[in-house]
């Protein structure tokens, strides 16, 4: 299994530079895990710069992954993780979602740059 950070998604989803490194791990959404607060980001910032219609095409293909629910074990990890390695509350969310699974996460997000288990693209 393979987390894609909100940055990957949006990446791919915009074209942007970074988004053929991405598009080698979207190719089979069944291999990934994607953590609800994603669906969260993804949709926000797509919406707010492209609008609501192309937002939800988005999400409807986020959607095709395994999407993880967050439930009370998953927030308290996310709550360590955080105080461990700094992190917000969205990435330390991300990063627990990917580690509760045996997931690598994939992101260009520097905050997880050094932190077992993340590939900073």
């Amino acid at each position: 299994m393979v987390v894609i950070d909100s940055s990957g998604w949006i990446e791919f989803f915009i074209a942007g530079p970074k988004a053929a490194s991405y598009s080698k791990y979207l190719k089979n959404p069944e291999t990934l895990l994607t953590p609800t607060i994603i669906l969260y980001e993804v949709y926000k910032k797509v919406k707010r710069e492209r609008g609501e219609e192309t937002a939800k095409l988005c999400v409807a293909q986020i959607e095709k992954t395994h999407v993880a629910p967050l439930d009370q074990a998953l927030a308290l990890r996310a709550a360590d993780l955080s105080l461990q390695y700094s992190l917000p509350m969205a990435d330390a969310l991300v990063l627990a979602t990917a580690h509760s699974a045996g997931a690598e996460l994939i992101t260009s997000d520097s905050d997880f740059q050094g932190i077992p288990g993340a590939t900073v693209l």
